[in-house]
């Protein structure tokens, strides 16, 4: 799922997790891997965010992890099935 600017904000100040700019030169390679997202890495490794079916609520999404980290400097994902973490972000709406 591609965010907003207003959804990566919230996705980080939820995550702690640092998003991958649409300018990274690994965005070609992730994105014929994985479909358009808006991607996040964090101490763990590769994550994207899942639309969920919430009626009634704010829109969300469940964090879904894609590679791990397969160094200790953490510069080599290693990719995996997606794995859902039960992670939920959710996006407040901006009140204008």
């Amino acid at each position: 799922m591609k965010l907003t600017s207003e959804q990566v904000k919230q996705t980080v100040n939820q995550l702690g997790a640092q998003v991958l700019p649409d300018e990274h030169p690994a965005m070609p390679q992730l994105n014929s891997m994985f479909g358009e997202h808006t991607f996040f890495v964090d101490e763990m490794g590769l994550k994207v965010l899942e639309p969920t079916a919430s009626p009634g609520s704010d829109q969300s999404g469940e964090v879904v992890s894609l590679a791990d980290w397969g160094d200790s400097d953490l510069t080599r994902l290693m990719a995996h099935e997606p794995e859902p973490t039960g992670v939920i972000v959710v996006f407040e709406q901006m009140k204008h």
